[in-house]
């Protein structure tokens, strides 16, 4: 069993998943020390509080990192789901804990700027592509992740709310030792981070998908297959007063074309009614290949 889920996991496929992950956390790393440690920054999570452990004992924060993930990722084995997700997630912690180290034996002055403002924002971003690039590999950055599907599978607590807390503790934890200021802005730090981490797992909403309501609805599906060149879906629907059937057409577009189907709407039926709305990701045919893992 346990040689057919390594031949499951190990393969040539996966292979570039590996080297997004261990990209991911070498970047992650890099933000850890080169702007969050010198700064005295809370990143959040277990990375946050072998911060506190380093800043106290002077102990190695990656070895610190991954002896705070080990419990964690034991207790939570059964919480990660597919054996795919489960490696995939070793592998980043583990990553992560090395090249953090690696980077303070090679640079153990890093500093590039003392300014706390520059500190905050680039270490944000950074550590937040990381977790991007980890995502995208199909992994999780380890004991915040698993802790809170733990505490959404046994408590019921969502798990947004759970990494919140997760967060939130060793934040308070970090504004203790490190004062309230610095607090403040660790919490900048996780909020940055988890949209820049977005951007990059799920995309920079370059996509949109319009719903149309329109007695013309036939010239505007044929007009926007034929002019715009994408697919056109029909929803059967029916108006919640009036009881009356309606055809809704349903779209995806790119960012770009949002005022051209406006225009091609307008000009089959002035008083149609549509509604545009952001798209984080795209999948299936025109679009990005779907990627699904067993």
């Amino acid at each position: 069993m346990i040689k057919k889920a390594f031949r499951e996991v190990f393969t040539r496929e996966n292979l570039g998943d590996f080297l997004i992950i261990a990209l991911g956390c070498l970047v992650q790393a890099i933000g850890m020390v080169v702007f969050m440690v010198p700064a005295n920054l809370i990143s959040g999570g277990i990375s946050g509080l072998a911060q506190v452990i380093n800043h106290m004992t002077g102990w190695p924060i990656g070895v610190m990192t991954l002896l705070g993930n080990l419990p964690v990722l034991l207790l939570g084995w059964r919480y990660l789901g597919r054996i795919q997700f489960a490696v995939r997630t070793l592998l980043a912690v583990f990553l992560f804990s090395i090249f953090t180290d690696i980077i303070y034996m090679i640079f153990p002055d890093p500093v590039i700027t003392e300014d706390i403002f520059l500190n905050t924002i680039f270490g944000a971003v950074i550590m937040g592509i990381g977790f991007g690039l980890v995502y995208i590999g199909g992994g999780t950055s380890g004991g915040t992740d698993i802790i809170g599907r733990i505490l959404d599978q046994r408590l019921g607590i969502p798990i947004s709310t759970a990494y919140l807390i997760c967060d939130t503790a060793s934040i308070i934890l970090g504004a203790v030792i490190f004062g309230w200021e610095l607090g403040l802005y660790a919490l900048i730090v996780v909020y940055i981070s988890g949209k820049a981490a977005e951007v990059i797992s799920e995309g920079n909403s370059s996509f949109r998908q319009a719903f149309i309501i329109s007695d013309e609805h036939d010239k505007i599906a044929q007009s926007i297959m034929t002019d715009m060149e994408h697919g056109v879906t029909i929803l059967h629907g029916a108006g919640g007063y009036s009881k009356s059937e309606k055809e809704v057409l349903y779209c995806v577009i790119n960012r770009g074309e949002v005022n051209a189907l406006k225009k091609l709407v307008a000009e089959a039926d002035p008083n149609a009614f549509m509604i545009v709305g952001h798209a984080n990701e795209v999948l299936g045919e025109g679009f990005q290949k779907n990627k699904y893992y067993e």
